[in-house]
C-alpha cells in the first residue's frame, strides 16, 4: 500500500477509535531484539510509509559506519496489533529498508526472501516454536535465586502446586496471548525450577516468529510487573534444565494447504509416519547441522546447554548429536508420531528466530531439491554411547562451544548463498567477538579454584 491509499488513512482512524495514541514499527536486530522509534497517531500515514530513520551504526549487525545514510523501518500493517498491558500503544513488526529497497542485513526480511523461494516451488513454510522460560529473582549480588524456596524437586516436571505459585503471572501471559488470537492450548511447569512452557498454535513462519519475539518481550513486562525477571538465558543455572525453543517444522501445499510432510505410518516404510518430502527436508537439516547450530543456539552460554549432562544428576535433554529419530530427545531432529512434522532440538531461548528460521527452511528446500536422504533414524539413547559406536553409526557431535559453531557458520557457502555475504559478516564478527570477550574474561570459577592454590 502507498501512504496516499484511503486505506491506510482508515487504519490509523481505526486504530485511534480503539484508543492508540502512539505506535512502534518493531523490527529486530541480529539478535533478535526489537528495536524502533515511537510515533503519535496523529502521524500515522507518514508512520505506514517508513517515515522512521535510524543510524544503522548505533545498532547490532547492520553493517554500517558513521558516514552511511540512514536506514528506516516499513510497519507490517497487516499485523498491527495493541499492547495487551497498554492498548494505548499500537505493535506493528517491522521491516528495514534503505533507499526505499528492503534491507539484505535484516534478518526478517531475509526470512521473506527465503519464504518466496519456498513459495516459488509451491511450499509454504510453517512453524511452531515452544516457548520455555524462567522466571527468577535477581539477588543482591546480582545473581538469580528461585523465587519460591520450596520449588526444588528433584524433578519438578509438571508439578501442579509449583506451577500454581507462579500463578498471577502464568495467568497474565496466557490472558495476553489469548487476547492476541494466538491460540494457547498448553502451559506447565517445565523441568527446571521455576521454569514454564507456553504451546501455542504453529502458523505460517513469519507470523510465528513475529509472535515469539514478541512473546519474549511480553513475558519479561508481566514478570517486571511481579518483581521479577522472566530470562530466556539458555542456561542460567548450570543444574538444571536449559531453555529451548524447539522449532516445528512442515511444508505446506500453497495451492490446497495440505500438510506435504503428513504420511500414514503403513505407507511409510521407515514407520515414522512422514513422507518422502520431509526425508528430504530433514536430510537439508542435518547436512548443516554444524552451520545451523550457530542461528539455533547463538550465545556462549547456549553451549552449556547443549552438553550430555554437566553438572545435573541425569541426562540434559540437550541435542549434542548431528542425527534424527523418532521420539527420541536425544537427536537433534525428532519426529513426534502422527504430527506430521519435524521439530529441530537445537534452538534455544536466545536465537533471533527469523535468522533461524531463513537457514533452516533454505537447508530444506536444497534437502528436497538435491533429493538427499537422512540416513537411519536413531531410536537409541545416545548419551549411552561411546565415541567410537556413535562413529560406527555415522553420527557426528555438533559444535560444543560457539567457537566452534561460529567456525562451521562461517566455513559454509550455504550461509552466504542463504543470507548474502553482508549478514553472513556480520554475524560472524559479532559472534567470534562475544567468543573472545568471553574467553579473555576471569570468571568466579577461576578465582575460587586458582587464586589459593597456585
Amino acid at each position: 500500500m502507498k501512504t496516499s491509499d484511503p486505506s491506510i488513512n482508515e487504519l490509523g482512524k481505526a486504530f485511534a477509535a480503539k484508543g492508540v495514541k502512539y505506535c512502534i514499527g518493531a523490527y529486530p536486530d541480529i539478535h533478535g531484539i526489537p528495536k524502533g522509534k515511537v510515533v503519535p497517531i496523529s502521524h500515522f500515514e507518514k508512520f505506514a510509509g517508513g517515515s522512521e530513520l535510524y543510524t544503522g551504526y548505533a545498532l547490532d549487525g547492520l553493517g554500517q559506519g558513521p558516514n552511511d545514510d540512514e536506514i528506516a523501518s516499513l510497519p507490517d500493517l497487516e499485523r498491527g496489533f495493541q499492547l495487551p498491558w497498554n492498548p494505548e500503544v499500537g505493535w506493528f513488526p517491522a521491516d528495514n529498508t534503505f533507499h526505499g529497497e528492503p534491507y539484505e542485513l535484516s534478518t526478517r526480511v531475509s526470512l521473506k526472501k527465503q519464504l518466496a523461494e519456498a513459495k516459488a516451488m509451491g511450499f509454504g513454510f510453517n512453524l511452531g516454536i515452544e516457548g520455555e522460560v524462567y522466571v527468577v529473582r535477581l539477588n543482591e549480588k546480582g545473581g538469580l535465586d528461585v523465587p519460591n524456596e520450596d520449588d526444588n524437586l528433584a524433578k519438578a516436571a509438571y508439578d501442579v502446586k509449583r506451577f500454581l505459585d507462579r500463578y498471577p503471572w502464568l495467568d497474565k501471559m496466557s490472558t495476553a496471548i489469548d487476547s492476541l488470537g494466538w491460540d494457547l492450548y498448553s502451559l506447565d511447569h517445565e523441568d527446571g525450577h521455576s521454569q514454564f512452557e507456553f504451546d501455542f498454535k504453529y502458523s505460517d513462519a513469519l507470523t510465528m516468529c513475529d509472535r515469539y519475539v514478541f512473546f519474549r518481550f511480553m513475558a519479561k513486562h508481566y514478570a517486571a510487573e511481579e518483581g521479577l525477571l522472566a530470562t530466556f538465558m539458555p542456561k542460567p543455572f548450570a543444574d538444571k534444565t536449559g531453555t529451548g525453543a524447539h522449532f516445528n517444522m512442515s511444508l505446506g501445499d500453497l495451492s490446497t494447504g495440505e500438510n506435504l510432510f503428513e504420511c500414514p505410518i503403513e505407507k511409510d516404510p521407515r514407520g515414522l509416519g512422514i513422507s518422502p518430502l520431509c526425508y528430504q527436508f530433514i536430510a537439508g537439516i542435518l547436512k548443516h547441522g554444524p552451520a545451523l547450530c550457530a542461528a539455533f543456539a547463538p550465545t556462549v552460554n547456549s553451549y552449556k546447554r547443549l552438553v550430555r549432562r554437566g553438572l545435573m544428576s541425569y541426562y540434559s535433554w540437550a541435542p549434542v548429536f548431528n542425527s534424527y529419530g523418532r521420539n527420541n530427545r536425544t537427536n537433534s531432529v525428532r519426529v513426534p508420531m502422527g504430527g506430521g512434522r519435524c521439530e529441530s532440538r537445537n534452538a534455544d531461548g536466545a536465537c533471533n528466530p527469523y535468522l533461524a528460521a531463513t537457514l533452516a527452511l533454505a537447508a530444506g528446500l536444497e534437502g528436497i531439491r538435491e533429493n538427499l536422504d537422512p540416513g537411519i533414524a536413531q531410536e537409541e539413547n545416545l548419551y549411552e554411547l561411546s565415541a567410537a559406536e556413535l562413529k560406527a553409526r555415522g553420527i557426528s557431535e555438533l559444535p560444543r562451544t560457539l567457537d566452534e559453531a561460529v567456525k562451521a557458520f562461517a566455513a559454509d557457502p550455504f550461509v552466504e548463498k542463504t543470507l548474502g555475504k553482508g549478514l553472513r559478516d556480520e554475524f560472524v564478527h559479532y559472534k567470534s567477538e562475544e567468543w573472545r570477550e568471553y574467553h579473555q574474561t576471569v570468571s568466579q570459577w577461576e578465582v575460587d579454584r586458582y587464586a589459593r592454590f597456585f
